[in-house]
């Protein structure tokens, strides 16, 4: 069933229910109107019943029987009874009455009481006049309040048909009103594909669920276009970094095969091979490892590892690379308790983030002094690597973290542009920050900060 069809259904179905309701409450309120009215009108014929029974002045009896008839509206059928009460439990019984014993004993036991058999009621009270009980009975039918429910009846069912006939329309408009902004989105929406994502929904005015479908669907496209042109520019850049040592090698190759040659000619030529192919081997290397972050980051958390031994992890594998490095890892500032260092950790991957981060500082200022600063508390870890090197001009800072992306001044040294992409993935996998603040021809500050609170939420979820 479509949406419009239900919401029609859904608001004829809710109509239905309350009035049926409303009609409900309104016959059982003038029910028990019409009954408290009429009860009132016999309870007056029974205190003029008593009036009358008790007075021995044929005067005053008169008066009574006059007011009883000229002074009050004449009830349907109406008969009065006067019983002597003889006892607690006992009294003159008249044959005429064919009342239920419990009637009796209700006015015997409270004082008064009242039944109603087929638009009939009976009203009993008790009198008491010189130290004698009477039991008065006044009955009448009350034909008006059967008519005027037979009535009410009437104009409730017709009343709610034609409400309910009303409904249905009004459903229609509801369901239309709901349904058609809805309906034009998904006309929208289905214009647009990977061909033209810059096409975007028209506007809408207002501040109702709408208008936020249609703003939360633009930031969504705006999104997607954003990571297919992200893709877009990886796929090339990829393939041209992956195609330039593949060429090399297929060159070098054919020229070797082209004829004989001398030994430290093919030695050369095995030699250009292997530095192209290793050049390749550790793009590979990296793409892998730039895929392998996009993964959920709370299922990379296996281990709990301390950030100095890390960091001197780091440098050990740095002293590798660069025999002649000037890193110096500063650790005076760090907390005597064990556990304010400790973080829970995919431990490869962050000691790879941070060997990136301290590569490209070496790296980048031609072998200078690199300094790097570890502190912590109970609130946070913060690792900051500081160098004097070439520095990041301000334009190029919005697409550090773009893979292949490498600035001017960067692209006349080795490298993929695939470090620092990496670090960041992998820092923010850890629920971490990173900051770099550069000046060009003074050098780079990198601040990674890992707060507490963010790790222990992320170890709760893994």
């Amino acid at each position: 069933m479509q949406i419009r069809k239900k919401i029609t259904v859904t608001y004829i179905a809710l109509s239905c229910f309350s009035t049926l309701l409303l009609s409900a409450v309104i016959f059982f309120l003038f029910k028990q109107n019409n009954e408290y009215y009429f009860l009132k009108r016999l309870q007056d014929r029974a205190k003029i019943a008593s009036s009358i029974y008790y007075q021995n002045d044929p005067l005053k009896t008169r008066y009574f029987q006059e007011f009883k008839k000229e002074g009050l509206e004449e009830l349907v059928e109406e008969k009065d009874y006067v019983l002597k009460v003889n006892g607690e439990n006992t009294f003159e019984y008249n044959t005429d009455l064919h009342l239920p014993p419990d009637f009796y004993a209700e006015i015997m036991k409270t004082g008064s009481s009242w039944i109603e058999e087929d638009y009939r009621y009976y009203y009993g009270q008790i009198f008491k006049e010189s130290g004698q009980k009477y039991m008065v009975i006044v009955t009448a039918k009350d034909r008006r309040g059967n008519t005027s429910a037979i009535y009410i009846v009437q104009i409730l069912v017709f009343g709610g048909m034609g409400f309910l006939i009303l409904a249905y329309f009004f459903g229609r408009f509801l369901a239309r009103r709901v349904i058609d902004p809805m309906a034009r989105i998904t006309k929208d929406v289905k214009r647009i594909s990977a061909s033209n994502l810059h096409n975007r929904l028209p506007d809408v005015e207002g501040n109702d669920e709408i208008s936020d479908l249609t703003k939360t669907f633009n930031d969504m496209l705006d999104r997607l276009e954003t990571s297919f042109e992200i893709q877009a520019n990886f796929i090339n850049n990829a393939s041209h970094e992956l195609k330039t040592p593949i060429t090399t090698i297929i060159a070098e190759t054919e020229i070797m095969l082209l004829k004989e040659r001398e030994v430290e000619e093919y030695v050369n030529s095995l030699e250009n091979i292997n530095r192209q192919a290793s050049k390749l081997g550790n793009l590979t290397e990296s793409l892998l490892k730039l895929t392998q972050t996009g993964y959920d980051g709370t299922k990379q958390v296996l281990d709990v590892a301390r950030m100095d031994e890390l960091l001197l992890e780091a440098k050990a594998s740095i002293d590798t690379l660069f025999p002649d490095n000037r890193v110096n890892i500063k650790l005076h500032n760090i907390p005597e308790d064990e556990s304010l260092l400790t973080i829970p950790c995919n431990r490869p991957l962050l000691e790879l983030a941070l060997n990136n981060i301290i590569s490209n500082g070496v790296k980048y200022s031609d072998n200078d002094e690199v300094f790097v600063t570890l502190s912590a508390d109970k609130s946070k870890i913060k690792i900051a690597i500081t160098d004097i090197g070439i520095g990041i001009p301000p334009e190029d800072i919005p697409y550090l973290y773009e893979p292949f992306f490498r600035g001017k001044i960067a692209s006349k040294y080795n490298g993929y542009g695939l470090g620092l992409p990496l670090a960041m993935k992998i820092i923010r996998m850890h629920n971490g920050e990173l900051q770099i603040q550069s000046e060009t021809g003074k050098g780079t500050v990198v601040n990674i900060t890992f707060h507490k609170n963010n790790i222990r939420n992320s170890n709760l979820k893994s």
